[in-house]
C-alpha cells in the first residue's frame, strides 16, 4: 500500500504540470494546424520556402516532405513535438527525485517502510504515467485535428510510427532525468543539467543534419534515432537504435538506483 501511496502523492503533486504541458501540445498542435490550412493541396504556397537558407531547411528537414499534404506537414512537426515530449520527460524524471531535498520532505519519506529502490521505482512509475498520458494527448490532438484534411492510410502509419518514436525518446530522457536526479547532491543543480543535456543532444542533432561529415553523431542524439524522414521512408522503427534507446535506458536507470542508494540526502 505504501508504493501506491507514493505513486498516487507524486501524481497529484505533478497534476497540475501535467495539465500545463497538456495545454502546450494542444496549442501548439491548433496552431500548427491553422498555419497548414494555408498549405493544404496548395502548391503555390511552396514558393515562399525558396526564400528561406538552404541550411533552415536542411536542419528541419522541409524539404524532404511535401507540406501540402497532412503527412508531409505531420512529418514536419515530428521534431517539434518530440522536442516537446522529452522537455517534459526530463524535467520532470530530474524534479520528482530533487524535489524532496527542495521542499523538505525527504524526511517524510525515509520515514516510511519503504526503501529507497522501491521509492525511485514509485516515483519512476508515476513520471512514466505523465509521460504517457502527455502523449496520448498529442497523438490524440494530431489525429482529431488531421480530420479536416482527408487524412489516408498512409497518414495513419505514420502517425502510429510517430508515437512509437516519441514514446522511445520520452523513455530515455525519463531516465536520464532520474538519473541526474538521482546523482546530483545539489538538488538545485539536478534540474537545470538535466534540460541542458537535452538541449545539447538536440543541437547535435541539428549538427548531423546539416553537415553529412558529421553523421556519426546521430548515435549522440536520441532526436537521430527515430528520424521522421527514414520513419516515412522505411515504414518502420530501426532495429539499432531500438535495442540503442532500451540500452541507454536501463544503464541510465540501473545507474540512478546506485546512486540513490548510496547518496547522503539532506534533510
Amino acid at each position: 500500500m505504501t508504493l501506491f501511496y507514493i505513486i498516487f502523492r507524486e501524481l497529484r503533486a505533478n497534476f497540475k504540470s501535467l495539465l500545463i504541458w497538456c495545454a502546450i501540445v494542444l496549442l501548439f498542435s491548433i496552431v500548427g494546424f491553422s498555419k497548414f490550412s494555408a498549405y493544404y493541396q496548395n502548391p503555390d504556397m511552396l514558393a515562399i520556402l525558396d526564400s528561406m537558407p538552404p541550411s533552415l531547411l536542411d536542419a528541419f528537414n522541409i524539404n524532404a516532405f511535401n507540406l501540402t499534404t497532412v503527412t508531409g506537414f505531420f512529418g514536419i512537426l515530428v521534431a517539434y513535438f518530440a522536442l516537446i515530449l522529452s522537455l517534459a520527460a526530463v524535467m520532470w524524471g530530474s524534479d520528482i527525485i530533487s524535489k524532496e531535498e527542495r521542499d523538505k520532505t525527504v524526511e517524510f519519506l525515509l520515514g516510511l517502510p519503504v526503501t529507497r529502490a522501491r521509492l525511485v521505482s514509485a516515483k519512476l512509475i508515476a513520471a512514466a504515467v505523465n509521460c504517457a498520458v502527455l502523449l496520448y494527448v498529442t497523438i490524440g490532438s494530431v489525429l482529431i485535428l488531421a480530420q479536416s484534411y482527408q487524412p489516408d492510410h498512409a497518414f495513419y502509419n505514420f502517425v502510429f510510427l510517430g508515437m512509437l518514436a516519441f514514446a522511445f525518446i520520452q523513455m530515455i530522457f525519463l531516465a536520464l532525468g532520474i538519473l541526474l536526479g538521482c546523482a546530483i547532491k545539489n538538488h538545485k543543480q539536478a534540474g537545470s543539467s538535466a534540460v541542458s543535456l537535452m538541449l545539447v543532444t538536440y543541437f547535435i542533432s541539428i549538427l548531423s543534419d546539416l553537415n553529412g561529415d558529421l553523421m556519426f553523431l546521430k548515435y549522440l542524439s536520441p532526436f537521430q534515432y527515430f528520424n521522421a524522414v527514414l520513419l516515412l521512408r522505411n515504414g518502420g522503427l530501426e532495429r539499432t537504435f531500438v535495442y540503442l534507446s532500451l540500452a541507454i535506458t536501463a544503464l541510465a536507470l540501473a545507474g540512478a538506483y546506485t546512486a540513490y542508494a548510496k547518496r547522503d540526502l539532506y534533510i
